[in-house]
């Protein structure tokens, strides 16, 4: 059992590892996986990682699941991919996190890493410790990336990084070879923070680059930014940033629509202008502006 690993995995990105991880190593070295349904996403491939273990005969847990004594009682690695809550027993847990540790501890390290417009994204396989992402480093790998780029892109291209660590963590596993881990360096320790609906709202006394990244990084799968029209609250999922020009009094009129380019609004914002290109409102309709309009 020692050669076997365990999953505890969510999203597309555990959905990704695993079925590559089946095409590469076969079932028969997964004990179990575990996973869980996540209502803040769009598309939480809950359902396609359940029935991708049923087809591969491999045994399938939800997190609600009294799982402790399979957990007690498995001896080998655990896997932990997307994965927001404790796992009791962290003996020989993996876990694999969405930044370039020590920066970016915490939660939706990628948003915020693509907000703050980091020239480099990556994954990091640590072992678990008592504080979160605190651990041992075991393997990290990173990619350039340019912008704009929509969060979906950004998943798409650190998904094989994933399964990478994932492939080259386990053939030491099974081969016995030792991991070299190395010590995180507190002193460059960043911590990233969960985000509450309130943080997916628009602030438009931000540049008008960092708003178009903002947008960008809480798109789908994520349920898009957000603003307030005329009272009611309505989905930013385009935007594109546009030349400046000077305004009188900037400051009195951050959030009005100046111009249109075609159907498209432009919008001020404390530097630079932006056009929105798609606007929705709560059921996802598509909607038309008017000149005389101011975003809050």
């Amino acid at each position: 059992m020692e050669n076997k690993i365990s999953f505890y995995i969510m999203n597309s990105k555990g959905f990704y590892v695993l079925k590559n991880f089946i095409n590469k190593f076969g079932s028969k070295y997964i004990e179990y996986v575990v996973s869980c349904e996540d209502k803040n996403i769009k598309k939480d491939y809950f359902l396609e990682i359940k029935e991708l273990c049923l087809k591969n005969g491999i045994n399938f847990f939800n997190k609600s699941d009294d799982i402790l004594h399979v957990e007690n009682r498995f001896k080998g690695f655990k896997f932990a991919i997307g994965w927001r809550w404790i796992i009791k027993n962290t003996t020989r847990l993996v876990v694999f996190h969405d930044s370039l540790l020590p920066k970016y501890r915490g939660f939706a390290p990628l948003v915020n890493s693509l907000i703050n417009k980091e020239k480099y994204i990556g994954v990091t396989a640590l072992f678990a410790s008592n504080e979160y992402d605190k651990g041992d480093i075991i393997l990290q790998r990173r990619i350039k990336i340019d912008y704009p780029i929509k969060i979906s892109e950004a998943i798409n291209k650190i998904e094989p990084i994933y399964f990478n660590l994932v492939s080259e963590i386990f053939k030491n596993i099974i081969t016995k070879k030792q991991f070299k881990v190395i010590k995180q360096d507190e002193n460059k320790a960043t911590y990233s923070v969960w985000l509450d609906s309130e943080d997916y709202f628009i602030d438009w006394n931000w540049d008008a680059d960092r708003i178009k990244r903002f947008i960008d990084a809480v798109g789908y799968p994520y349920d898009n930014a957000k603003t307030t029209l005329n009272g009611k609250i309505v989905k930013i999922v385009d935007a594109e940033v546009i030349s400046d020009v000077i305004i009188e009094n900037r400051e009195r009129h951050i959030g009005k629509v100046i111009f249109f380019e075609k159907e498209f609004p432009i919008v001020i914002c404390k530097r630079g202008l932006l056009k929105l290109i798609d606007i929705r409102d709560k059921k996802n309709n598509n909607i038309k502006i008017s000149f005389r309009t101011k975003f809050k």
